[in-house]
């Protein structure tokens, strides 16, 4: 294995274990050392990859993006069918990968909290506005699809859908984190698909 290759495999390392102690302690209650131990490694080591546990929490933050969005773009890209199918295999790929990280969940939070934070506000505030473009991207460009094919009716503002549609898989997930016994994927499915139906093209009355 290349240096090059060994070094990006430790801060992989590095940045799932930070995960897991940010999810489990919090932010402000989690200290280097702990990430150390949760990786395996020095303390040192980690400095030697992130200057600040600033640094490091923001690498975490990227990652959790960066999953959710692959995700996103695989579960579209090995399905053909229709735009209806696409969309809702998105919504399947997404709440199933969410519902693999409920335990760690609690970093969204973080995350969050960290967007209104003096020290990290515009940095996160930043990411945050860039990641749910990307994500807006997605979706409202599956739906344009439908528009351009003749499934979907051609007045339907792709952008405010896939706007509404990622505000409501957010509320859906911190729904399932709060209460154990609330079924977000489920919900999903028939949400969307009053959604489908409702951007369905209309029969041509002759």
């Amino acid at each position: 294995m290349q240096l090059k290759d060994r070094k990006q495999n430790k801060k992989s390392l590095i940045i799932e274990a930070a995960a897991r102690a940010f999810a489990s302690r919090g932010y402000n209650g989690t200290l280097i050392a702990d990430i150390a131990r949760e990786a395996g490694i020095g303390k040192g080591t980690i400095y030697e990859y992130f200057p600040s546990k600033v640094d490091l929490f923001f690498a975490v933050f990227k990652w959790f993006v960066r999953m959710t969005e692959t995700e996103a773009k695989v579960s579209i890209a090995v399905l053909g069918g229709s735009s209806s199918e696409r969309l809702m295999a998105l919504n399947d790929a997404l709440l199933r990968s969410w519902l693999d990280m409920l335990d760690m969940y609690s970093l969204v939070m973080e995350f969050w909290s960290a967007s209104a934070s003096s020290s990290m506000r515009q940095r996160f505030k930043q990411a945050f506005k860039e990641g749910y473009r990307d994500f807006r991207q997605i979706v409202s460009t599956l739906i344009r699809d439908g528009i351009d094919t003749g499934e979907f009716q051609p007045e339907v503002d792709a952008e405010s859908v896939a706007a509404a549609l990622v505000g409501a898989w957010d509320a859906l997930l911190l729904q399932a984190w709060f209460d154990e016994g609330f079924d977000p994927l489920t919900t999903s499915r028939k949400f969307m698909a009053v959604v489908i139906s409702g951007l369905a093209a209309r029969p041509q009355v002759v």
